[in-house]
């Protein structure tokens, strides 16, 4: 790519992008909900339910050996995209909810016990809260969170002071979906591993946005959802430590997990079969592949560039409507993605959305799946405007001027 981008080839690999939604051209600013899908990601998954569709593993025919080598290159290529030490740590699952209870039904269920603490942030997704509740509710385990500084940020005396030697594991999101700040998870994990606790990371919302090693950050676990990068929904990741994975007990049975089944017991297969039960979703497979390779190609140094254009772009001219409640934008670290929460103020957030639709501008409206974090705020809904790479200032212009017009229709 260029330092000016070829807007027109960009957006033109993406069709969803040229349709009009009430008469208008599509603005389509809800990319933390779900990104839309380039051709090639399309043509992936058509690819293989046109030429090759089949039952992969255990088939003796060719277009069965085909689609287990569409499936098990897809977790190679992820391997290599997050930066896994072996393709055995890459689980496939349907999306990253299902990931993060995988890991709290078979790792929590096993290894947390009564008195035992699970430290989580007050900015966690419910996907990566509700789990957790119900392990400590099972086991008599304590809850303790860690909360926010003045900015945003997460509070750096509560990951020191609360993260002690009764946590036995601590769940933190990469990005938080709601203030859109990149939290700090190497040293999370570093804190945490010195107090010997395991540490669950939910990366949906940034390996979408930014490289990611998670050798490097040192997670035990990794979960993401494809559709948030490109691919198509129904295809997950979790990544475990081969180590971690290997001692627990599947979280799900049947189908393709077992070794040998007899009529009173079953023996399990190896890693990562063992906890992959049931036919897999090859053709999500083949269109997590294609989104890497775009993702890949296109760059995220690229990708990072225009989403910090389009906030900086943004931000003042919001700040200049005294009626813009803003929400996660006044870090004093640079740490903010292509997240926008805010409000509108005396209109309910699912108002401003409406009239936003009506104008051909697609933002999310609601408590985003973060009902703690909403509480913390004071709020019981905001709105949610969120970048990715195929997105202009024509686009902010066109979000901006449907915004303008919200309190008119609204009679304020």
């Amino acid at each position: 790519m260029t330092t000016t981008p070829d807007w027109a080839a960009i957006r033109g690999d993406f069709p969803l992008l040229a349709r009009e939604v009430n008469g208008k051209p599509l603005v389509y600013l809800d990319n933390g909900a779900t990104t839309q899908k380039p051709e090639s990601v399309i043509q992936a998954m058509c690819g293989y339910y046109g030429g090759c569709n089949a039952n992969p593993h255990r088939g003796a025919y060719a277009l069965s050996v085909q689609a287990t080598d569409i499936y098990e290159n897809a977790r190679e290529r992820t391997r290599q995209f997050i930066h896994a030490k072996s393709a055995k740590e890459i689980i496939f699952t349907k999306n990253a909810t299902e990931a993060l209870n995988l890991v709290a039904y078979s790792y929590g269920l096993t290894n947390i016990g009564a008195g035992d603490e699970i430290v989580l942030t007050i900015s966690e997704h419910h996907s990566n809260l509700v789990p957790w509740q119900q392990v400590a509710k099972a086991r008599g385990a304590v809850l303790r969170y860690i909360y926010l500084e003045a900015d945003g940020n997460l509070s750096a005396a509560d990951i020191e002071t609360k993260i002690t030697a009764k946590t036995k594991l601590v769940a933190v999101t990469q990005v938080s979906n709601v203030l859109g700040l990149v939290n700090p998870v190497k040293d999370i994990v570093a804190r945490a591993h010195r107090a010997g606790a395991v540490v669950v990371v939910d990366g949906s919302q940034s390996v979408a946005h930014m490289a990611v090693d998670v050798q490097d950050i040192g997670a035990d676990f990794f979960a993401f959802s494809g559709h948030k990068l490109l691919s198509p929904m129904g295809i997950g990741v979790l990544y475990g430590r081969e180590a971690l994975l290997d001692a627990m007990p599947p979280f799900l049975t049947g189908g393709d997990m077992i070794e040998y089944v007899e009529e009173q017991d079953t023996t399990f297969a190896e890693l990562p079969a063992k906890f992959e039960a049931g036919t897999q979703n090859v053709g999500g497979a083949a269109g997590l592949t294609a989104a890497i390779d775009y993702l890949e190609t296109f760059g995220f140094d690229n990708i990072q560039r225009i989403e910090k254009e389009l906030v900086d772009y943004a931000l003042p001219q919001l700040r200049a409507l005294p009626y813009i409640e803003l929400y996660g934008c006044d870090s004093r670290q640079d740490n903010k993605t292509g997240i926008i929460t805010f409000n509108v103020k005396d209109v309910h957030p699912h108002d401003v959305a409406t009239i936003l639709d009506a104008e051909g501008v697609a933002v999310r409206a609601g408590h985003h799946c973060a009902q703690p974090l909403m509480k913390y705020l004071g709020q019981n809904a905001t709105c949610r405007a969120s970048f990715y790479l195929y997105n202009t200032k024509e686009d902010v212009d066109r979000w901006l001027a449907a915004l303008k017009k919200v309190r008119t229709v609204m009679h304020l």
